[in-house]
C-alpha cells in the first residue's frame, strides 16, 4: 500500500460513509487525519476509531461552504502543524427532485455544499501548498456527474462542475507541483442503498460489469493512492470507482 506517512491532511465529510472510510484508510497508511464535518458527535466517533486503531485524527467542526469556515479550517490545521499535504474534498448533500419541481433554494443548497465548499475549501489550502511547493487535492465527485440522472438536475451539476474544477485547479497549480484529481464513484453500499429493495439493488447490479456494488474502502484506497508519492505524475484527471457501469 502507498505511505502517507507524516502527510498532513484534511478529509471534508469525514463524519460517515465513505468520508469515514477514507479516513481510516489514510490514518492506517501513517498520514495525520483532521476531519472535518458539521456533525460533531458523528466526527468525534470518526476520530475515536481511528486511535483505537492505533492511528492519528483530529476534528474539526465546521461548514466548509461558507468562506470564513473555509479559511479557518486551513489556517487552524497549518497553525498547529506547519503545514497541510493533501485535502480531500469529500463532503456532500442530496436534495432529490424532478428539475420541473425543484425549488431555488434545493438547488441552492447543494451547489453551496458540492461544488461552492471545495472551491473554498482548495482556495484556502493552496497557499501552504505552493509555499512548500508539493500538495495534492482529491475531489469525490459521482458517477452521475459525467453521464447524468433524473431527479437530480442540482447534485448533477455540481458534480459535473466538480470536475470542470479539478482541471482548471490542475492547471493552475501543476508548476508548483501540485495535483488535483477526481474520483467519480459509481453505486456504492451505504445506508442509503441498504434501504432499496432486493429488486431494485439488482436493477442497479445489472448495469454493472463487476456485479455488485461498490464498497466506501474500494474508493478510500484509490484516494490514498492519488494522495501519495506514486501519484504524483496524475493530475486532472476523473478516476472512475464504478464497476464498469460507466467507461469514458
Amino acid at each position: 500500500m502507498f505511505s502517507l506517512q507524516g502527510k498532513i491532511v484534511i478529509i471534508t465529510g469525514a463524519s460517515q460513509g465513505i468520508g469515514e472510510s477514507i479516513a481510516n484508510v489514510l490514518a492506517e497508511q501513517g498520514a495525520q487525519v483532521i476531519a472535518v464535518a458539521r456533525n460533531e458527535a458523528n466526527l468525534k466517533r470518526t476520530v475515536e476509531r481511528i486511535q483505537q486503531a492505533g492511528g492519528s485524527a483530529e476534528s474539526l467542526v465546521g461548514d466548509i461552504a461558507e468562506p470564513e469556515e473555509a479559511k479557518r479550517i486551513v489556517d487552524t490545521v497549518v497553525q498547529k502543524f506547519g503545514t497541510l499535504h493533501c485535502l480531500v474534498n469529500n463532503a456532500g448533500i442530496t436534495k432529490d427532485k424532478l428539475m420541473i419541481q425543484m425549488k431555488p433554494e434545493e438547488w441552492d443548497i447543494v451547489l453551496n455544499t458540492n461544488l461552492r465548499g471545495p472551491f473554498l475549501m482548495m482556495q484556502a489550502a493552496t497557499r501552504p501548498m505552493m509555499k512548500q511547493r508539493w500538495g495534492r487535492f482529491v475531489n469525490i465527485a459521482s458517477v452521475v456527474g459525467q453521464m447524468g440522472n433524473a431527479g437530480q438536475a442540482n447534485y448533477v451539476s455540481a458534480k459535473s462542475g466538480l470536475l470542470g474544477l479539478t482541471k482548471t485547479v490542475a492547471r493552475e497549480l501543476g508548476s508548483r507541483n501540485i495535483t488535483c484529481n477526481a474520483i467519480a464513484p459509481g453505486y456504492i453500499e451505504s445506508a442509503m442503498t441498504q434501504n432499496l429493495s432486493d429488486a431494485m439493488t439488482a436493477d442497479f447490479i445489472k448495469h454493472i460489469p463487476l456485479e455488485r456494488l461498490g464498497r466506501a474502502s474500494d474508493v478510500a484506497h484509490a484516494v490514498a493512492f492519488l494522495c501519495s508519492e506514486e501519484a504524483s505524475y496524475i493530475t486532472g484527471q476523473t478516476l472512475g470507482v464504478n464497476g464498469g457501469m460507466f467507461m469514458a
